[in-house]
C-alpha cells in the first residue's frame, strides 16, 4: 500500500511506497476494518521527525472507507521518545532540515508548516473511526501527544508519559494540550507540563490518561479485545454517538439534547424507514 507524503518541511508531495514508509520509520497495514500504524525506528526509540508527521497526515487522508479502528503502536522498547533530537542541531535530520532552518521561514509560512504537522494528529479524532494508542515504554513529548491524539489509550505497566516540550524551551504544539486539559483538568495539566515529570501506568489510569493498564506481554491482546468490542457496535450508531460525545463539552444541556434529537431521527429513519 502507498500513501502520498510531503517528507520535508517545505518539499513537494510525492507518492511513498511501503518501502519508503519504512525508510521514514513507519509501517502501515490494513486488515479488514482495522488499520495499524507502527512507529518503526526502534534504534532511535521511535523518535519523530517532519517526515513522520507528514506521513501520518497522508495515511489519514487515504484511509480506506472500510476502516473503523486505527491502532497506533511502537516497535521495540518504546512507543515514542518524542522529537528526534537531531532536529535541534544545525545539521538537522538529513533531507528534512532542522528547527533552525524552520525558524528562518517567514511567519505565515512557518505557522503553515506547523499546521501541516498537526494534520498528522488531528485526523485520529474523526467520528467515523475509533483510534487506540497501544503504549508501552517511553511516550515522551511528541510521543505523549500522539497517544493523546487517539480516542483511547491502553498502556503497558512500564509506560512513562512525559510532556517534555517546555523543558526544551518549546510548547506542546502537536494538538496535545486540549485533550490533556480535557482529561486531567487545568491545574493537573499545568503541573504535568511545567514540571515535565514522568507519569507511570497506575497514575495514568487514575488520572484518566489511560483506560487500561496491563503487563507488557498482554498489551497486544488487550488492544485486540478492545477493538473487537468496539467493532461489535453498529457503525452508524457508533459514529453518531462519538460525534455527540465530542460536541458535548461545547454545548449547553439544551443544545446537547437538541443534538441528540437530530442524531436519533437519522438513526431511527435509517433502521425503520429506509429509502
Amino acid at each position: 500500500m502507498s500513501v502520498t507524503v510531503d517528507a520535508s518541511l517545505g518539499g513537494s508531495a510525492e507518492t511513498v511506497s511501503a518501502r519508503e514508509l519504512a525508510e521514514i520509520g513507519l509501517r502501515y497495514e490494513v486488515d479488514g476494518e482495522i488499520a495499524t500504524i507502527t512507529l518503526d525506528r526502534p534504534e532511535r526509540r521511535n523518535a519523530q521527525t517532519f517526515a513522520t508527521w507528514s506521513a501520518l497526515a497522508r495515511i489519514g487522508e487515504n484511509l480506506p472507507d472500510q476502516v473503523r479502528i486505527v491502532v497506533v503502536k511502537g516497535e521495540g522498547p518504546s512507543f515514542s521518545a518524542g522529537i528526534d533530537l537531531r532536529m535541534f542541531t544545525p545539521e538537522g535530520v538529513p533531507g528534512q532540515g532542522s528547527f533552525a532552518s524552520a525558524a528562518s521561514l517567514e511567519e505565515t509560512t512557518f505557522e503553515r508548516r506547523i499546521a501541516d504537522a498537526q494534520r498528522g494528529f488531528l485526523w485520529l479524532r474523526r467520528p467515523d473511526i475509533v483510534s487506540i494508542a497501544a503504549v508501552h515504554g517511553h511516550a515522551i513529548g511528541a510521543g505523549f501527544q500522539l497517544a493523546l491524539a487517539c480516542d483511547l489509550r491502553v498502556v503497558a505497566d512500564d509506560v512513562k508519559f512525559c510532556m517534555k516540550e517546555p523543558a526544551l524551551g518549546l510548547v506542546p504544539d502537536l494538538t496535545g494540550t486540549k485533550p490533556l486539559v480535557d482529561l486531567v483538568g487545568l491545574p493537573r495539566a499545568i503541573e504535568l507540563c511545567l514540571t515535565a515529570r514522568v507519569v507511570g501506568a497506575d497514575e495514568a489510569v487514575r488520572l484518566g490518561l489511560a483506560e487500561l493498564a496491563v503487563p507488557p506481554g498482554d498489551l497486544a491482546r488487550a488492544v485486540r479485545d478492545l477493538a473487537d468490542a468496539l467493532l461489535a457496535t453498529d457503525r452508524g450508531a457508533a459514529t453518531a454517538t462519538k460525534r455527540l460525545l465530542q460536541g458535548a463539552q461545547g454545548r449547553s444541556l439544551e443544545e446537547q439534547a437538541a443534538a441528540e434529537r437530530k442524531e436519533q431521527v437519522i438513526r431511527l429513519r435509517t433502521l425503520f424507514a429506509p429509502s
